[in-house]
C-alpha cells in the first residue's frame, strides 16, 4: 500500500516507542533542501537548518518514544553527505535522535540498499528513490517484521555512533 502525505504523516507520527530509519541512498534530491545545500556547497553559514524536524524529534522523545537512525556511507563522502554530517546531522542528535554510521565502503552486511523505517517492530515503510535520489513514494510493509528487526539489529551491530565516526575521517 502506497502512502500519500497525510497517510505517511499520520503513520509516522502514531508510533508508540520506537521509529528506526535504515538510510542507504548516498544522496537525496528535496526542494526543501536545495538552497541549504548550495549554501553549504558555497561555504556559506545558514540559521535554524531543519528546525521543524527538530521539533518533531524533541516531541517524540519527550513523549518518552525513542527515533534513531544508521546512515550508510561509502568513502569519498559525497556532497549531500558532507552537507548532513556539518548541517543535518549535529542538530537532529540535539533534537534527541540516535544517529549511527555505518562505514559500507569495504564490506557487504547483505542488507539491501533500500531506505526503510522500522515503526514499532510491526510495520516498515520502504522510501522509494529514482538514482538521482527524487523520492518517487513511501510504500507501507505490514505481515512478519522479523526481517526488517535483522537487518536492523545487524546495522547497529556495524554502525558507529556519528562523533566516534567523525574521528574517523580525519
Amino acid at each position: 500500500m502506497f502512502l500519500d502525505s497525510d497517510q505517511w504523516r499520520a503513520h509516522f507520527d502514531g508510533y508508540q516507542h520506537d521509529a528506526f530509519r535504515f538510510e542507504a541512498q548516498p544522496a537525496y534530491t528535496m526542494p526543501k533542501e536545495a538552497e541549504n545545500l548550495a549554501l553549504f556547497l558555497r561555504g556559506e553559514p545558514t540559521t535554524r537548518h531543519n528546525a521543524a524536524w527538530h521539533r518533531r524529534v524533541h516531541g517524540f522523545v519527550s513523549s518518552g518514544r525513542t527515533i534513531g537512525r544508521v546512515r550508510v556511507v561509502r568513502r569519498p563522502l559525497t556532497d549531500y553527505q558532507r552537507y548532513q554530517f556539518a548541517w543535518g546531522i549535529p542538530g537532529n542528535i540535539t533534537a534527541g535522535e540516535d544517529i549511527r554510521i555505518l562505514d559500507a565502503t569495504e564490506r557487504d552486511l547483505g542488507i539491501p540498499d533500500q531506505d526503510w523505517w522500522l515503526f514499532d517492530g510491526s510495520s516498515a515503510v520502504h522510501l522509494n528513490f529514482r538514482p538521482d535520489g527524487t523520492q518517487i513514494n513511501r510504500e507501507l510493509v505490514t505481515g512478519d517484521m522479523r526481517q526488517y528487526q535483522e537487518w536492523k539489529e545487524l546495522a547497529l551491530a556495524h554502525s558507529a555512533p556519528f562523533l566516534e565516526f567523525l574521528n574517523t575521517l580525519g
